[in-house]
């Protein structure tokens, strides 16, 4: 046998373990170094982020877990998903718990079920966990499923189709979806990458890969913006996330708000919000819970570092002092046009053009998720 096929035998065989070993036990690709754990992960056809299942929400297996009147936060990307988390938990509790008894962190008080917390992990060995596992000296399902309640919260990061918005049947779930100015998502994306712990990204293969900050002043786009531009990795999670909530705006288990609206005016959304979820807010609970939904009282809280205490990774992950984010990167200023004053005039004009070519089919749907306000038909 030739040199040449000799090598080409090589390739592949070498092709063949690398499909096998990605269809089989994907996981062991996070052990090699970033990029080349995502590049093996991505080739053989899996999911990005590779921490990411939709498994939860299949039509026949939410009904196994789910119950009547509970909420899914379903936010975009970097849209003020853990914001709204805990603004719902401040309208369910009318704003009692002053003390965030109930909220030690994120991940505890309302379940990332999206979340594989475990490199091995699925949704079906992790869900029987969310009811037995204790934190805080405590039974975790104690702060999700708290008798007092009178509904629960859980995050995700998918749209429809995954979530099943309009199923037959089953369980009555509402959803929240919260759309943002899509150059002010990939401002704070840009920040965002960088912000996750090392024992999170040597978890994941080095991803999310640390981003210098000094790339948002070049002409060319960096690369948290690439991934999230039409043709990256992560575009679904900013122009398909529009497009998939926006046919979904007049749903009646449907709440699809704007970022800048909620914003410009917290208190009158807070009452909207309440209202959706049926929670009847006297004038003085309106005030308090508007005050602790603030960006300001949120800050001073810092229970948002998403711990992962379902982790089945001995050795690699300490479920009691490990947590996803760096202590305090993800409450930000959450100001309005915050990507028009950090990205260069070229980076602006190539989102510009990109939003043009996603949404300009519908000029109602584009002028909306770049400013917010009423929507056309209403």
């Amino acid at each position: 046998m030739t040199v040449t096929k000799k090598t080409g035998t090589a390739v592949v065989v070498l092709a063949i373990l690398v499909g096998g070993i990605g269809k089989i036990s994907p996981h062991l690709f996070m052990s090699l170094p970033f990029p080349l754990s995502i590049i093996l992960w991505v080739s053989t056809g899996n999911e990005m982020p590779p921490y990411f299942t939709p498994d939860a929400w299949k039509e026949d297996e939410i009904d196994t877990w789910s119950k009547d009147d509970d909420l899914v936060v379903a936010t975009g990307a970097k849209s003020g998903t853990t914001w709204m988390l805990y603004c719902t938990h401040q309208i369910r509790t009318k704003g009692t718990d002053t003390d965030d008894t109930l909220y030690p962190d994120t991940s505890i008080t309302t379940p990332w079920l999206d979340l594989k917390q475990s490199r091995k992990g699925t949704w079906s060995e992790q869900k029987e966990r969310y009811n037995t596992t204790i934190v805080y000296g405590k039974m975790m399902k104690d702060f999700w499923d708290h008798p007092s309640y009178p509904f629960r919260i859980f995050k995700s990061h998918y749209g429809p189709p995954e979530l099943p918005v309009r199923k037959k049947g089953g369980k009555k779930i509402k959803y929240m979806a919260m759309v943002r100015n899509g150059i002010d998502v990939a401002a704070s994306l840009t920040s965002f990458y960088s912000a996750h712990t090392e024992e999170f990204r040597a978890l994941w293969g080095g991803f999310p890969p640390v981003i210098p900050g000094e790339v948002t002043g070049g002409d060319g786009p960096p690369a948290a913006v690439k991934d999230i531009l039409p043709g990256g990795p992560w575009s679904d999670c900013y122009f398909g996330y529009v497009k998939k909530w926006w046919p979904y705006r007049n749903d009646p288990n449907v709440i699809l708000m704007h970022y800048s609206d909620v914003r410009k005016d917290l208190k009158g959304y807070v009452a909207k919000i309440a209202k959706f979820l049926e929670v009847d807010l006297n004038k003085e609970e309106l005030k308090t819970v508007t005050e602790r939904c603030s960006i300001q009282h949120m800050k001073k809280v810092n229970k948002f570092n998403y711990k992962m205490p379902l982790s089945q990774d001995k050795g690699k992950w300490d479920v009691n002092n490990d947590h996803i984010l760096s202590s305090g990167s993800i409450i930000k200023k959450g100001e309005i046009g915050t990507g028009a004053s950090i990205f260069s005039d070229k980076v602006a004009a190539l989102w510009k053009k990109a939003e043009e070519d996603e949404f300009g089919h519908d000029p109602a749907l584009l002028k909306w998720a770049r400013e917010g306000g009423k929507f056309p038909d209403v």
